[in-house]
This record gives structure tokens, C-alpha cells and sequence, in this order.
């Protein structure tokens, strides 16, 4: 494996986040690269509310896509700090489009060598191994990927 200057983190702001922002900074700051947290505002989601704008012409499409975009910024930089990634050389974007093409295109655009995301995301499927975002960007990443998988928690039962 090449040298590793940039990891790209992908965020969902599902429950595995945290974990996959705090792995992709510990390599991070392990291997003194620049992080990079990417979180995708899916197109699938801009399109339902454009059909709501019709009926509602008030509703701005370009504001609401500036003030989503504003949100999910204010979202990373709170969970880059209680993450404890502030201190890092740290990079977000959030981009608009199908998410598994988004991601891909970032770790080109980025030059990441490294890629870190969880293998499950918001659609959270009980039984599922790879969410359909997650499966697509495993068979298509040209870099190097890890996949961070949901933490085990021990029932509180079986703890004490």
C-alpha cells in the first residue's frame, strides 16, 4: 500500500458516524494525514422537495438546498469536536447528487488514499451485510477502503 497523505471519511449522520469519524481520525493522526469528511445531501431528497415546491411556491429550491447544506456543516464541525478531531489537518464538504457517485467522486477530486465509511447507514436494515450505498462504493473505490463495522454492546444483563 502507497503512502498515505489523505483519508476521506464518509458521513451519514446515521448511528454509525461517530464510529467512522473516530476511526478515520485515529488513522489520521496515526499516520499524520489530512482528513477529509464528506457527507452527501441525496439528490433522491432534493428532488422529493422540489415536487412540494410546486405546491408550495414559496419554497426556494436553491435556498433549500444552501440552508441544508449550511446545516449538514454545522453538523460535521460539531461531530469532528466531540470526536476530538478539531486538532487535525481537516477538510468538509457536502455534496449533492446519488451518494455512492458522490463519495467516488470525492476520492477522486480529493486524491484520498484511503477511504473510511460504516458498512451500514441510515437505511439500517436488520439483516443486512452492506447498505446498498455501502456495497456500491466497496465494489467501485480505486483506493484502498476500510469499512467500520457497528460496535457489539454488551446487554447490560449479560455486563453485570
Amino acid at each position: 500500500m502507497q503512502e498515505v497523505k489523505t483519508i476521506l471519511a464518509a458521513v451519514d449522520f446515521s448511528l454509525y458516524s461517530p464510529q467512522v469519524l473516530r476511526s478515520a481520525a485515529t488513522l489520521a493522526r496515526a499516520l499524520r494525514a489530512q482528513l477529509v469528511v464528506v457527507n452527501v445531501l441525496n439528490r433522491r431528497d432534493v428532488d422529493a422537495m422540489e415536487m412540494v415546491q410546486r405546491s408550495f411556491p414559496g419554497l426556494s429550491m436553491p435556498q433549500f438546498i444552501q440552508n441544508t447544506t449550511a446545516e449538514r456543516r454545522r453538523l460535521l464541525e460539531k461531530l469532528l469536536m466531540e470526536e476530538g478531531a478539531e486538532s487535525l489537518s481537516v477538510k468538509t464538504r457536502v455534496d449533492v447528487g446519488v451518494p455512492f457517485k458522490e463519495i467516488l467522486k470525492a476520492v477522486d477530486a480529493e486524491k484520498a488514499d484511503l477511504l473510511v465509511m460504516g458498512t451500514k447507514g441510515r437505511g439500517n436494515l436488520a439483516d443486512a451485510l452492506f447498505g446498498s450505498t455501502a456495497e456500491k462504493v466497496f465494489r467501485r473505490c480505486p483506493v484502498p477502503l476500510l469499512s467500520v463495522r457497528p460496535e457489539r454492546h454488551i446487554p447490560e444483563a449479560a455486563a453485570g
